[in-house]
């Protein structure tokens, strides 16, 4: 069993970037996903193209063992309908300004 023994601030980061299209698509799919340097260039990537940007460990974590292109699964649809909610908002209130 290989565990991170390493201090919570120097694990390696984590991320993964979801797409959803209401209306075309069933469910939102992982269209990247990775840990380090590819974590961090797929929130430089977000960042870099103003795309809200949601921290949540355990959900990363979850949706980390998904495969790219995958819809997630219905277990995760109310959690991940609550962040898109969350960017919803964020962007309507970029907008409003």
């Amino acid at each position: 069993m290989n565990e991170d023994k390493r201090p919570a601030q120097q694990k390696r980061k984590q991320a993964v970037a979801l797409r959803y299209q209401g209306g075309s698509m069933e469910a939102p799919i992982v269209t990247a996903k990775g840990k380090g340097l590819v974590a961090e260039n797929i929130i430089k990537q977000a960042q870099d193209n103003r795309i809200p940007i949601q921290e949540d460990a355990s959900l990363v974590e979850v949706l980390g063992k998904l495969d790219l292109n995958q819809q997630i699964p219905p277990e995760l649809y109310q959690v991940v309908a609550e962040i898109l909610a969350f960017v919803y908002r964020l962007d309507k209130a970029g907008r409003s300004r």
